[in-house]
């Protein structure tokens, strides 16, 4: 019983709070607000909409033959179709419980491809890796290209820099800690623990073996352009950001990846993010919050539709496994 309450809990809250952030959205803002926001929405050209959704389905096609680029220096290789399915998959799942689409994955792999889950789950945590090496020169950029603007805005909300930098630092060092004293202890739990960690370090450690390092990178700045070309398009849907420019466009492509991150799919958070980081240069609340919905609206049908049909589609293709 206990174990069945964790669980429920772990899908209730993530949804409760995106609801609840849904809710408090709807109630700061007026009926005519809520009419024009509407609007926005319900006319929101089919053309560009289809097009930042035609681009996200590239990213997870990229996301999937790259894939077998971190496979194939430990001797496997996944139907790249299998790969696209399992990667549609593993978003849907997370939609529902944050970062389980990644355990999902892995499984999937191993159901259908045979590779050991820890060696899976190495690779997609390398992968998780390289996505926050290529965040973080996402925000470096934008910080070099929006320097003032941010760094008064940060201040404005009184974040504190030096201290987020400190609490980083204290928690790859404990990282660090935790994993020698694993390596130092020879208990039975942590036998098995080191057993895994090996097995995710050979995952982790294929990015250095394989052989085609350059179509790796490619696909990895091509999901990138794609998960901004995506955002990008949206501007088009809307009057009003139609003039922003890239630089003003990636200060809301980076509040849109942390309110992504922090919570499942974004549900509730990311259309408040977006239309926070569109103020900072004159976008009403109304365009914001319109630009953020249709977006996230997009996206969140293109993971659930294709996401479905990979659920259905995937035991039918591999029956015979």
């Amino acid at each position: 019983m206990g174990q069945s309450l964790k669980k429920f809990l772990k899908i209730f809250i993530p949804i409760a709070f995106g609801l609840f952030l849904v809710w408090y959205s709807y109630n700061s803002t007026t009926p005519e607000e809520r009419k024009e926001i509407l609007h926005y929405i319900s006319n929101a050209s089919p053309f560009w909409v289809s097009i930042s959704v035609i681009i996200g389905i590239l990213s997870h096609v990229s996301r999937a033959i790259r894939w077998n680029y971190l496979l194939e220096p430990m001797g496997y290789k996944p139907k790249i179709i299998n790969n696209i399915f399992i990667v549609l998959i593993s978003y849907f799942a997370n939609l529902g419980i944050p970062r389980s689409g990644e355990f999902l994955r892995a499984t999937a792999l191993t159901t259908y491809e045979g590779v050991p889950f820890e060696k899976g789950f190495g690779t997609i945590v390398t992968e998780r890796v390289i996505d926050l090496l290529m965040l973080l020169m996402v925000i470096l950029v934008t910080l070099i290209l929006q320097t003032d603007i941010i760094l008064s805005f940060l201040e404005e909300k009184g974040v504190n820099l030096i201290g987020a930098a400190g609490i980083l630092i204290v928690g790859i060092v404990g990282l660090f800690m935790g994993t020698y004293i694993i390596r130092r202890s020879k208990s039975p739990f942590a036998n098995k623990l080191k057993s895994f960690l090996n097995g995710l370090l050979d995952g982790v450690l294929s990015v250095f073996k394989m052989k085609k390092k350059w179509p790796f990178i490619f696909h990895t700045l091509f999901i990138w352009a794609a998960y901004f070309g995506m955002f990008w398009v949206i501007k088009y849907t809307v009057t009003e950001t139609i003039p922003l420019s890239l630089s003003e466009l990636l200060v809301g492509f980076v509040f849109g990846a942390f309110a992504m991150s922090t919570t499942n799919g974004g549900i509730g958070l990311y259309p408040i993010a977006v239309s926070a980081a569109l103020g900072i240069y004159g976008i009403s609340s109304v365009s914001g919050d319109a630009f953020g919905w249709i977006m996230w609206i997009a996206q969140t049908l293109m993971v659930v539709i294709f996401g479905t049909i990979s659920f259905i589609v995937l035991p039918l293709l591999n029956r015979n496994r």
